[in-house]
C-alpha cells in the first residue's frame, strides 16, 4: 500500500478491504492484530482529504487528533448495531485509521525509525481486518480522513512515552467494544486487536521510551 499526500511515501501490501485518545500528553495511538483470516494482497491508495494542505509543523503533542467529519457513522447504520462497533474501532480518534496516520506524519517527519515503521505496517493490515467486517455489513468505508491532518510530536521520546500510555487506553477501548459486539466473526477480530496492542505494541513503546525513543531491532514478528 502506497500512503500519497507526504514528503515520505510508505509503501505496503494489505488485503482485499476497502482505522479521541484520551491522553493529554500525546497525539494517538491504536492496538492492531493479525486479521482472523488470511486473504490475498493489492495494493490500495489512501490519500488525506486535500493533500495540497502543508502538514503542520511539529509540536509535542498535548491532545489527541480531532475527528473529521467523515468519521461520522452514517446515518443509515444502526448505532446499537456490531457494524456500529467495527466503525467506531476504525474511524474513531483512538482507531486504526487515526493510529495509522500518526505514525506515518512520524516517518514523514524523522524517516524509517523503529518502532513505528513496523508498526504502521500492521496498523495497514488490520484496517483491512476491520474493512472487511464493514463489507459484510455493506457499509462503504471512506478513505483514511486524518492523512495528513496529523501533527508529529516535537521529538521521538515524547512520542514512545506517550504511545505507551496511548496503548493502555486502546486496550480499555476493545475491553468496550467486545463487552457489546454479538457477532462472532467481528469478536474474534477485536479481540486480536486488543491482544495487539497489550502484548506487543505496549512493549515496544515502552522499550523505545527507555531507549532514548527509538529500537535499533524488531522482533521477527510484530503483529
Amino acid at each position: 500500500m502506497r500512503l500519497e499526500g507526504t514528503a515520505h511515501p510508505v509503501r505496503f501490501a494489505i488485503g482485499t478491504g476497502a482505522v479521541g485518545l484520551g491522553l493529554v500528553v500525546a497525539l494517538t495511538l491504536a492496538g492492531c492484530a493479525p486479521a482472523p483470516e488470511a486473504v490475498p494482497a493489492r495494493d490500495a491508495t489512501l490519500t488525506p482529504a486535500d493533500s495540497s494542505t502543508s502538514a503542520p509543523e511539529a509540536d509535542p503533542g498535548i491532545a489527541a487528533p480531532t475527528a473529521p467529519a467523515a468519521t461520522a457513522l452514517p446515518a443509515d447504520v444502526d448505532p446499537d448495531s456490531d457494524a456500529a462497533l467495527a466503525w467506531d474501532a476504525l474511524m474513531s480518534p483512538v482507531g486504526e485509521y487515526a493510529a495509522a496516520a500518526s505514525y506515518l506524519a512520524v516517518l514523514d517527519r524523522f524517516g524509517e525509525v523503529e518502532p513505528y515503521a513496523t508498526i504502521l505496517e500492521g496498523e495497514l493490515r488490520h484496517i483491512d481486518a476491520l474493512t472487511r467486517q464493514l463489507d459484510r455489513a455493506g457499509i462503504e468505508v471512506p478513505e483514511n480522513p486524518y492523512i495528513g491532518q496529523v501533527v508529529a510530536p516535537t521529538d521521538l521520546q515524547a512520542a514512545a512515552e506517550a504511545w505507551a500510555e496511548g496503548e493502555i487506553s486502546n486496550v480499555a477501548l476493545y475491553d468496550e467494544l467486545l463487552a457489546q459486539a454479538d457477532d462472532a466473526r467481528l469478536v474474534t477480530v477485536l479481540g486480536n486487536l486488543r491482544r495487539a496492542s497489550l502484548e506487543s505494541h505496549l512493549p515496544l513503546f515502552e522499550a523505545a521510551a527507555a531507549a532514548g525513543g527509538t529500537l535499533d531491532e524488531m522482533p521477527a514478528h510484530t503483529p
